[in-house]
């Protein structure tokens, strides 16, 4: 069996060099900027609200608009103008940060100047404040001006009432990130996850703020137990998702994990399987795997107590 020390050295020289292979900077995001926004009712309250950078979902009460992330800050004044257009769209009250990646919480700084109050989970609002070196990206992030900032964080699970809406929402572990949230509409049976579900690629784990396979795979799986088969399912970017969606997600994490983790005890590296195929019986359906078999080996290294079996 794989020593200890040698085991992890060559996770340390494998992981890097993948590391540096990644191109910097959001493929969503990317993606996004240049489309106009979208608005597509889910239901006669809920909006979601595409091509501001993540996905960003919109209630609308007599009380003002509630949000689910803000997009990226190159499209905030676009937000706000199509915010501004739905019913009750005069003043955003009330916004949530799944996680802290920019393309989720790049209008934070101008809703809280408006008035909005911010919901997150602690670990998301202690990442806004800090400088953060993403691996993954190969990119440093500064920390966020004050006014970006959560003004109300959580560490477990909380409900609140919006008009006639009572909104639940919980974290979700060391998953995408170790700030991931939750936000159910529970009347209106419609489920935020931000980057928790991947739509069309691979997830990616961002190992530099603590995320890992063996987190997201809980998390997805989590997720399976909250409302039911007719669930709307709102991911980070892409379309909407359906329960299936979800546990088809967990259970490709569960297997892969499995399959990645024997592959690294015998001394493989992200490189090498990647050159194997490694993921080949669910490419077809994710995509091109690499950024998720990286991830995954960086993970591996801060989780070796769960995992088992190195000595």
């Amino acid at each position: 069996m794989t020593g200890r020390r040698q085991f992890l050295q060559g996770m340390a020289v494998s992981a890097a060099g993948a590391a540096v292979a990644l191109a910097p900077g959001s493929r969503a995001l990317a993606r996004t900027l240049s489309e106009p926004l979208k608005v597509t009712a889910l239901t006669p309250q809920l909006s979601l609200i595409s091509g501001a950078g993540g996905n960003v979902l919109a209630l609308s009460s007599p009380q003002g608009v509630l949000l689910v992330d803000s997009g990226s800050a190159e499209r905030t004044r676009d937000l706000m103008d199509v915010v501004a257009k739905l019913p009750g769209g005069r003043r955003v009250t009330t916004l949530f940060n799944t996680h802290w990646h920019w393309d989720h919480t790049g209008g934070n700084d101008a809703f809280r100047k408006a008035g909005a109050e911010i919901i997150a989970h602690e670990n998301t609002r202690l990442w806004l404040g800090t400088t953060i070196w993403c691996d993954w990206q190969n990119r440093t992030y500064p920390p966020r001006a004050k006014a970006a900032l959560p003004t109300r964080t959580f560490y477990k699970r909380g409900e609140l009432a919006f008009g006639p809406e009572t909104i639940e929402y919980g974290w979700l572990g060391q998953a995408h990130t170790d700030g991931d949230l939750y936000v159910f509409f529970r009347g209106q049976n419609v489920l935020a996850v931000g980057d928790v579900l991947a739509v069309g690629q691979y997830p990616v784990m961002d190992t530099s703020t603590g995320g890992w396979i063996g987190g997201l795979r809980d998390a997805t799986e989590k997720l399976t137990h909250i409302g039911d088969e007719k669930t709307q399912i709102v991911p980070g970017s892409g379309p909407v998702q359906t329960r299936a969606d979800l546990a088809a997600e967990h259970e490709m994490l569960a297997s892969l994990q499995q399959d990645l983790w024997q592959m690294a005890r015998k001394g493989w590296g992200a490189d090498d399987m990647i050159a194997h195929n490694a993921t080949a019986k669910y490419d077809a359906r994710w995509g091109k795997p690499d950024e998720f078999i990286a991830s995954v080996y960086r993970g591996f290294t801060g989780h070796l107590r769960e995992l088992g079996g190195v000595v």
